[in-house]
């Protein structure tokens, strides 16, 4: 699997070809006695990047997706409480036009949803660099610690016998297993879904296997992670991180079923999330 590289050359060479510029005299050009302000000393700057705010985050998840994402929340007793959980919280933040995020967490009889939004505008401190090219960075640092597999060889799409062959979703250990996000429970049909029955407890066709994917935003990618067996529910955390010009957007959709023995739906919970990242992507584009 390509990856993008870190920091793209092309500044630090700009930046040398501009220095032995304002070297030369042959030509008229600058001197060592040239006044600042001459235009043999100016500097390249990077383009900015294009967004300046961010959208307000518990805002930016409409209730119809939440109905969705976080099936319990029909069956909260009282207008209030569903009103409280539509609401979310959100995390706590210094800088609202650099980073905010917010948290929704629902129980019912069958799991316990988890969702988490975060937006990040990238600004770089150095004028040689963009925005752009800052948030493609760190877009790449986030994408390397999901320690992605490899893509398969075949264009198989998991369904027969090869899907049930291939490797387990990431280790528990995943590095996208971050503090932000916390145990999570999604009522889906696990038991019965086809993503479950085709494949042995804990394992995941390879069409859902961590992946790049290609149809959103600038650059993104998919986790999906599960964890806990034997005698405990096994909980599962899909991420979705996508970049638009110089804005990282993390989602984390975590289900833990109340019965153990339950697997979470992989294609259910990647479909979710996927779609809820399409939502914000058209947002940020709008």
């Amino acid at each position: 699997m390509q990856r993008k590289a870190y920091v793209s050359g092309v500044a630090a060479l700009l930046a040398a070809l501009l220095a032995g510029c304002t070297g030369s005299s042959d030509s008229g050009g600058a001197t060592d006695d040239s006044n600042p302000g001459d235009a043999g000393t100016a500097t390249a700057v990077a383009e900015p990047g294009r967004y300046r705010t961010l959208p307000e985050p518990c805002g930016a998840v409409g209730e119809e997706t939440l109905d969705s994402l976080l099936p319990g929340v029909k069956e909260l007793p009282d207008e209030e409480q569903r009103e409280k959980a539509y609401e979310g919280t959100p995390t706590l933040t210094y800088d609202t036009d650099r980073k905010v995020g917010c948290r929704w967490k629902v129980e019912s009889a069958e799991a316990t949803d988890h969702l988490f939004v975060d937006f990040e505008r990238v600004v770089s401190y150095d004028s040689a660099v963009s925005d752009d090219s800052e948030a493609e960075r760190l877009f790449a640092v986030q994408q390397e610690a999901a320690d992605l597999p490899e893509p398969t060889s075949s264009g198989t799409t998991g369904s027969g016998e090869e899907g049930a062959d291939t490797p387990s979703a990431t280790p528990s250990g995943s590095p996208s297993a971050s503090a932000s996000a916390s145990p999570v429970t999604a009522p889906s049909s696990s038991s019965s879904s086809p993503s479950a029955s085709a494949s042995p407890a804990g394992a995941t066709p390879a069409e859902l296997q961590p992946r790049v994917l290609d149809d959103l935003g600038d650059e993104a990618f998919l986790d999906d992670e599960l964890g806990g067996s034997g005698s405990t529910a096994q909980q599962r955390r899909v991420t979705v991180v996508f970049r638009t010009s110089n804005v990282i957007v993390r989602i984390e959709y975590e289900e833990q079923p109340a019965t153990v023995g339950t697997v979470p739906d992989s294609e259910e919970m990647q479909d979710r999330a996927r779609k809820l990242a399409a939502q914000l992507a058209d947002a940020l584009a709008e």
